[in-house]
């Protein structure tokens, strides 16, 4: 069975990447070009608008890849001896790669520069097209494993063995995938100070992360910010900011969260919904990119 694969859980990020073509032809085929003499006229003018059409129309000649909104596609030349080199560079922000878009770049200028070319030279040979780079998303980032994580869960109801929990499994099976090391998952009742308690007992016992979940909406027994607030050495924006923006173009109730992030110690504290989805939507959002911040706070020189 064939499939194309389903993005939806990326984060966006800055996509970049390069590749290159050549086109091999006699020394004075490559003159000609440099000359301005080629009979069809100028033929990296029109490689460069070929070029960039492609890379915008990937998906069309591409069936499994998918549509990226770019934002640059720049096409340059190289004349050599007897050689011409296409590079293409290709420039997103989203959630998957861009290198399709450069090799299809690049190989449609080299076709076309082979085609405007071919009454005065046909011996000319295609290849390598190759990807030179690319840059962004998780292959930015090497996968740390092993560090500690612990889950907690604040729900009366789990608390009291009249609910079973899911939205604990589903964060602590996330951060498992991650290379994590994570024990059972920790249930309390909606109570700020056993809560509290918990996230002290996890923090003492030197984990690099603690994630609750639930207590974070507008309910009546929702207390679970004004549990951990106090708790913080350092608030965390950025880590709100990136679960609030994930969260927020897949359910309008991310509206009503109140999720927090802070910092105490060497461990990292995370207090987001009670839900299933929520729980795996803050471990798509948030990993491998901070596993990274593990290594700031054992002294890594990040600069």
């Amino acid at each position: 069975m064939t499939y194309m694969r389903d993005m939806s859980a990326k984060s966006d990020t800055l996509r970049i990447a390069r590749a290159s073509a050549s086109l091999r032809a006699a020394p004075g085929t490559v003159s000609m070009v440099r000359e301005g003499r080629a009979p069809k006229g100028d033929p990296l003018m029109v490689a460069r608008v070929a070029g960039i059409q492609a890379a915008k129309n990937t998906p069309l000649i591409i069936p499994y890849c998918h549509t990226v909104p770019l934002d640059l596609v720049e096409i340059d030349f190289e004349l050599r001896e007897a050689e011409i080199i296409v590079t293409a560079e290709t420039r997103a922000i989203y959630r998957t790669g861009v290198e399709m878009e450069a090799l299809t770049a690049a190989s449609a200028a080299v076709l076309t520069i082979y085609d405007m070319l071919k009454p005065v030279d046909d011996a000319m040979e295609i290849g390598p097209i190759r990807l030179i780079d690319k840059k962004g998303g998780k292959s930015d980032f090497v996968p740390r494993s092993g560090f500690r994580a612990t889950v907690i869960v604040v729900s009366d109801s789990t608390a009291a063995n009249v609910r079973a929990d899911r939205s604990g499994a589903a964060m602590r099976e996330g951060l498992l995938q991650h290379g994590a090391l994570v024990g059972d998952v920790v249930v309390v009742p909606d109570n700020i100070e056993a809560l509290r308690t918990a996230v002290l007992d996890a923090c003492a016992d030197g984990v690099s992360f603690v994630f609750t979940t639930g207590g974070t909406g507008v309910g009546p027994k929702d207390w679970t910010p004004e549990a951990v607030e106090p708790l913080f050495e350092r608030r965390l924006d950025g880590v709100e900011d990136q679960l609030r923006a994930y969260s927020r173009k897949r359910t309008p109730f991310a509206m009503m969260g109140r999720i927090r992030a802070g910092k105490r110690g060497r461990t990292i504290i995370v207090s987001v919904p009670g839900s299933p989805g929520a729980a795996r939507d803050a471990v798509h959002a948030l990993f491998p990119f901070l596993s990274h911040a593990v290594e700031v706070m054992e002294g890594y020189d990040h600069g």
